[in-house]
């Protein structure tokens, strides 16, 4: 059995359970009703029954009679009785009465009792005048409350039926709005393969559980194409790229071979594959570097890092590497809350992220002025990185974070084309935003955003 199906059922079946209920609850309350204020007509004709018996005056008779006869509502199969009690557990009987003697008893006991027999009613009640005291029983049949019954039967029979049919209805039609965006789910999830997970489920603006599922499933979608990727990338270029210095190592190392050489030859055919064997590491580190942001999303995050300390160790290990750098580190905007500058992160990699940025601002500008301005607030913390070096061609702008990918420009400078895909991997791992603004022969601004609403509270 299906969802749609089970929904339908389950909704049927309780809405029939509530419905039974509600019909057995209000017929009993009914039929309640009905007979309490029978007997209250009942009660009311016994009263003038012991007034017309225990007067003696002709007119008085007269009007009680005339009373009953055009002020009360007919009764159907009335029957009056009065008996004289002799002592406290005796009395006239009369053999016209066939009730059962409990009754009898709880009228010399209480005073008042009530029986029903075949949907006819009889009251006895216990009346006194002049030290004298009477039971007066008025019975009748109450067919207008059973007529009055059967209708609300009907009416509650019918309609319950009907109530079911209408929630069957409802029932489909709910399991059709409960159902169908997990449908729609499942229909573009199954369009979904390893070519083409760059597809994204259509986002749910409402939420609710549907919503949670799809953002849920889109963020593994994330992972799962960043995974990919980095697979497809050291797959596809890392063999490409790690195959020259290899080749040439090889083939180096094959000509020294063939015949002994001058002293200064093996220092120079040395050198070069001492040149080669260090990119072929540099080569290899990175790409490893690279491969490490295949993120599951929460294994990774593990610190929690202030964002202007975080920038002055970068700063700081910059220093080391190009201590003629003319990188200025501005924290005249950071807030004065440090709790604002706080962001959890894998603080080894975002160093190298942002260590990448800066360092090929210092390259591409040749060593000239790099800022590095940081400021935040309870929405967001920015970190923006202005250069004024070669700049961005507008057509290599599209494949910036393509690993191995370098523009003409920048193809006289040494380097991989590794350091912008690992740092926008890396951003991307800790949910953040990197945007490249840039003209060429004028400079470039890289701006990284971390967004405090799209950093998971697992992260935290």
């Amino acid at each position: 059995m299906d969802i749609r199906k089970k929904i339908t059922f389950n909704y049927v079946a309780l809405s029939t359970f509530s419905t039974s209920l509600l019909c057995i609850i209000v017929f009993f309350l009914f039929r309640e009703n009905n007979r309490y204020h029978f007997l209250k007509r009942l009660d009311d004709r016994a009263k003038i029954v012991s007034s017309i018996h225990f007067q003696k005056d002709p007119e008085k008779i007269k009007y009680y009679k005339n009373l009953k006869k055009n002020g009360l509502e007919e009764l159907i199969e009335e029957e009056e009785y009065v008996l004289k009690i002799n002592s406290h557990n005796s009395f006239d009987y009369n053999t016209n009465l066939n009730l059962p003697n409990s009754f009898y008893t709880n009228i010399l006991r209480t005073g008042k009792d009530s029986f029903e027999r075949d949907n006819k009613y009889y009251l006895g009640q216990i009346f006194q005048e002049n030290n004298q005291k009477y039971i007066v029983i008025v019975g009748a049949r109450d067919r207008k409350g059973k007529d009055t019954t059967v209708y609300i039967v009907k009416i509650m029979l019918f309609g319950g039926i009907g109530f079911v049919i209408l929630a069957f209805l409802l029932g489909r039609f709910l399991a059709k709005r409960v159902v169908d965006p997990v449908a729609r789910i499942t229909k573009e999830v199954k369009r979904i393969s390893a070519s083409n997970l760059h597809n994204r489920l259509p986002e749910v603006k409402n939420s609710d559980e549907i919503s949670d599922l799809t953002n849920t499933f889109n963020n593994m979608l994330d992972r799962l194409e960043t995974s990919f990727e980095i697979q497809a990338n050291f797959i596809n270029n890392a063999s490409h790229e790690l195959k020259t210095p290899i080749t040439t190592i090889i083939a180096e190392a094959e000509i020294m071979l063939l015949k002994e050489r001058e002293q200064q030859e093996y220092i120079e055919s040395l050198q070069n594959i001492y040149s080669q064997a260090s990119r072929l590491g540099n080569l290899t580190e990175s790409l490893l570097k690279l491969t490490q942001t295949g993120y599951d999303g929460q294994k990774q995050v593990s610190d929690i890092a202030r964002m202007d300390e975080l920038l002055l160790d970068v700063k700081s290990d910059l220093d080391k590497i190009y201590p003629d750098n003319r990188v200025s580190i501005r924290l005249n905007f950071a807030p004065e809350d440090s709790n604002l500058l706080l962001l959890p992160c894998n603080k080894p990699l975002l160093e190298l992220a942002i260590n990448n940025i800066i360092t090929n601002g210092v390259k591409y500008s040749d060593n000239n002025e790099v800022f590095v301005s940081l400021s935040a607030n309870k929405e967001m913390i920015k970190i923006s990185i202005n250069d004024i070096g070669i700049g961005i061609p507008p057509e290599d702008i599209p494949h910036l974070y393509e690993p191995f990918f370098r523009g003409k420009i920048a193809a006289k400078y040494i380097g991989y084309g590794l350091g912008l895909p690992l740092a926008s991997k890396i951003i991307r791992m800790h949910d953040g935003e990197l945007q490249v603004q840039s003209e060429q022969n004028k400079g470039t601004i890289v701006t990284i955003i971390f967004k405090k609403g799209n950093i998971k509270k697992s992260n935290v």
